[in-house]
Parts: structure tokens; C-alpha cells; sequence
């Protein structure tokens, strides 16, 4: 089995973006897995270990913060990046008032992504 801190689970129901987020990790030597919804969350956290959770607040479920308690739940120690292509104060506000460890906008370096999960494995 990989070591947990090296595990990383990826929803988003946008597949192009999905894609390359998992390819970009798993090229930084992460082991990646990806989901499309809050079903493929529930079911991986509850059957794996991941270490960091990556997910798009647009989910077709729900949004993502919502399922921020429910995930946490499950797994409470999880580390949890919350991604946006498009963010508004509002947005930002509502996220950051759940139990998160990071916010990412989608336009920012990729570089600043592995640098928040390296954080978290590190915490």
C-alpha cells in the first residue's frame, strides 16, 4: 500500500481538469485518485486512506463546501483543498467558514497547488 501521505483523492466532475490535475500529480510522484461527485468522495474516503482531498466547489450533488462536514465525518484528519475556477468574495467567505485546509483558484500556478499539499502532508 502507498503511504497515506503520499495519497491524494481528486473530485471534480470537470474531466479535462480532473485529468490534468491527476496527470500533474501523479508526475510529482502522488498517488492519485479521482471522482466526479460526493458519492465518489464518500466511497473512496470510506474505503482508502488519502491523506488530501482536492475538490471543486461545483459538484453536481451539492456544493462542495457543503460536503466539507460530511467528509470530515468520515475522515476527520483529511486535508482539504477546495478549488474554484471563478471566485467572489461571497464565495470565499461561505468556503472559508468550513474546515479547510486550503483555497485554490483554478487560474493560479499549479506550482502554489503541490506547494498547499506538501503543506498539508507536512501539518
Amino acid at each position: 500500500m502507498v503511504d497515506k501521505e503520499k495519497r491524494v483523492l481528486i473530485i471534480d466532475s470537470n474531466i479535462p481538469e480532473r485529468t490534468v490535475m491527476a496527470t500533474y500529480l501523479k508526475s510529482e510522484n502522488f498517488y492519485v485518485e479521482t471522482g466526479r461527485g460526493i458519492k465518489d468522495a464518500v466511497k473512496k474516503i470510506s474505503e482508502g486512506h488519502f491523506g488530501c482531498l482536492i475538490m471543486d466547489i461545483e459538484l453536481p450533488e451539492m456544493k462542495g463546501y457543503e460536503a466539507v462536514p460530511i467528509l470530515k465525518s468520515i475522515d476527520p484528519q483529511i486535508k482539504i483543498i477546495m478549488t474554484t475556477k471563478k471566485n467572489t468574495k461571497s464565495l470565499e467567505a461561505k468556503v472559508r467558514k468550513q474546515e479547510i485546509f486550503f483555497y485554490f483558484i483554478k487560474s493560479f500556478d499549479k506550482e502554489e497547488l503541490k506547494l498547499a499539499i506538501n503543506n498539508a502532508f507536512s501539518k
